[in-house]
């Protein structure tokens, strides 16, 4: 699907917001969405190729509300937000720091709540919009390793939920995609993930691709009409 140009997006007065736009899960949902006709604005800590390319740390709530402002000055005022911004880390549960619990909370719970936060009071005045983020299969079947990281995505299921009910009589949708292992550069190239013991054990035999997560968030934005809290799973049959 070819990219609109920016003024036939612009007439079509679509703006989203993708946190996590420069790279892999976040890049690939930018360009899906512009493809389909939104102006989209990035947010990241490093630049992005979107309409407009916005720098900062989701974890900074200033940073946050200063790039909503822009971006409405700029695109328009903001109809889908997707919430992409995370990192990932294998540790033992033993292992893991205060710091690092405290962090991984930070940025996944803490990022998507800044955002929303930022965002929603125009969506509940104008009575439309749609949010969606990005947890992880961990959130569901959970993983060797991975505590803070499931316990983080598994909270960001949690708060999608309960703020889809609280929020979609009010004309706004809230769902959210959990993809499993991805092949993006979130995973080292030594990653447990990429290996064939771990492969062999799903029924597609394969890493999720970016493109197709950004699919099922492309349906929920442009689709999903009646998709109201809902959890689509994207993980090649990892967890059923």
């Amino acid at each position: 699907m070819s990219t609109l140009p920016a003024s036939d997006r612009s007439s079509l007065g679509r703006v989203a917001l993708v946190t996590g736009a420069a790279s892999g899960i976040g890049a690939s949902v930018a360009r899906s969405l512009r493809a389909s006709g939104h102006s989209v604005a990035g947010f990241d800590l490093a630049a992005s190729d979107t309409d407009l390319s916005c720098i900062g740390d989701v974890t900074d709530a200033e940073a946050v509300s200063d790039a909503v402002i822009r971006i409405t000055g700029e695109l328009g005022a903001i109809d889908t937000v997707v919430s992409v911004a995370g990192y990932y880390e294998m540790i033992p549960f033993s292992k893991i720091t205060e710091a690092q619990w405290t962090r991984m909370l930070r940025v996944h719970l803490g990022g998507l709540t800044n955002i929303v936060r930022a965002t929603l009071p125009d969506m509940l005045d104008r009575r439309q919009g749609t949010i969606v983020a990005v947890s992880s299969e961990m959130a569901i079947g959970g993983g060797d390793g991975d505590a803070h990281y499931a316990a983080a995505k598994g909270a960001i299921i949690g708060f999608i939920r309960s703020l889809a009910v609280e929020v979609a009589s009010q004309g706004i949708r809230v769902n959210s995609v959990a993809p499993g292992a991805c092949d993006t550069p979130l995973l080292a190239a030594d990653s447990p993930w990429r290996e064939h013991d771990y492969l062999d054990t799903l029924p597609a035999r394969r890493l999720a691709r970016p493109d197709e997560v950004a699919t099922a968030v492309q349906f929920l934005v442009d689709d999903g009409s009646f998709m109201v809290g809902e959890v689509i799973s994207v993980n090649g049959g990892e967890v059923i």
